[in-house]
């Protein structure tokens, strides 16, 4: 971190307030006087200083010398580059549009209950269930539905068996700030957690530990990461989907997107919303951000490929390429090459690309210069 020693005065104008954030809410987690709330109302999805403590844009524990915040924010200033360079020991190279990796795979689940559970194979379940049941984390941060789910309001919680996995599998595509969920798992004696996270999210963990922001940053274990080009506000729902095709959320069973929105309802019939009628709801949060394919996770999934019921798979880290060696010698997942889809690899750098365009020139310069070097 520069020598200024920035605090939430600089994060404010830098990053909250500029268009860089993504509500991550890294910084809320990461903050140790409880000086940071989040505001998930009204399409915020941001953090925001408790007035007596400095007031919105500034803070008497910065001032004072407290740097946290901006030690956890993954776009505070040249936060690539660090995270690479803590990671992987080096910078991207220029044809890496999508990130670092040691290998892309298509894999699934191999329980037929994970398998049908999940989304594209259950693979983000399958990993959270052998982690969890193997010694590597003791708790797993994730998204469930809000109250009985009919809402499709996504909320932050903690998964630690097999069932919570399960009640928590699936795909929304509204945002839930998981990392929140830190001190629940925390209360519940965790001391090594794993996040499932977009991309924002994921770069999160090694932003901490890169910038040495404390005992936060030991605690995360393992880092799943969701390809994600946006998320959408809550409005959706009544204002397109119910005002304009007649789609109540109440009945809603599952979502996904293969280049358009498909719903399933309660009374079985299907349907599909054309993804562009969707722009005007996307989340302001996701507009500049850069990152497609959650490039610093240890392992990245997403379900982009010609086979519904396979998830395309970056394997980045050492600690991800260990964890997916153990699952396939334990029989947990199936693996098959990524060449397998060929389409679906180009997809994921196109997205990529697309993704990093994004970010903008006044920012810092890294995300920008690699969509251009790689185009």
């Amino acid at each position: 971190m520069p020598g200024d020693k920035p605090h939430w005065i600089d994060l404010f104008r830098e990053v909250v307030t500029s268009g860089l954030c993504t509500g991550c809410a890294a910084c809320i987690v990461a903050c140790p006087y409880d000086l940071l709330k989040y505001n998930d109302s009204a399409g915020q999805y941001k953090p925001f200083h408790v007035d007596e403590e400095g007031g919105i844009a500034d803070c008497t524990r910065g001032e004072k010398g407290c740097t946290l915040c901006t030690r956890a924010c993954p776009r505070f200033r040249e936060w690539e580059t660090e995270v690479d360079t803590f990671l992987f020991g080096r910078e991207r190279l220029s044809d890496e549009v999508f990130g670092v990796s040691q290998e892309v795979v298509l894999a699934r689940a191999t329980d037929p209950d994970v398998n049908a559970a999940g989304q594209d194979g259950g693979l983000v379940s399958a990993i959270l269930i052998y982690a969890l049941e193997n010694d590597v984390i003791d708790a797993a941060l994730v998204s469930y539905l809000e109250g009985d789910g009919t809402s499709w309001k996504a909320v932050p919680g903690v998964a630690t068996t097999r069932e919570q996995v399960l009640a928590a599998s699936g795909s929304r595509y509204t945002y839930s700030a998981n990392p929140l969920a830190y001190g629940e798992a925390i209360a519940g004696g965790a001391e090594r957690i794993g996040l499932v996270g977009m991309s924002c999210q994921a770069s999160a963990p090694p932003i901490m530990a890169a910038r040495k922001a404390g005992k936060v940053a030991r605690r995360f274990a393992l880092t799943i990461g969701l390809l994600c080009s946006k998320t959408f506000d809550d409005a959706i729902f009544p204002e397109l989907f119910e005002a304009r095709y007649g789609l109540k959320r109440e009945q809603m069973v599952k979502m996904n997107i293969k280049g358009v929105f498909q719903i399933w309802m309660r009374d079985g019939s299907y349907h599909e919303v054309p993804l562009k009628e969707a722009h005007a709801w996307t989340r302001e949060g996701c507009k500049q951000c850069p990152d497609f394919s959650a490039e610093h996770a240890d392992i990245s999934t997403g379900g982009i490929g010609a086979f519904a019921d396979w998830t395309i798979t970056v394997v980045r880290t050492d600690k991800g390429r260990e964890l997916m060696d153990a699952m396939v010698a334990a029989s947990s997942i199936e693996v098959r090459p990524g060449a397998d889809d060929p389409g679906a690899v180009e997809l994921l750098r196109k997205l990529a690309r697309v993704s990093r365009r994004r970010w903008p020139e006044t920012a810092a310069p890294a995300p920008r210069r690699l969509a251009v070097s790689s185009a």
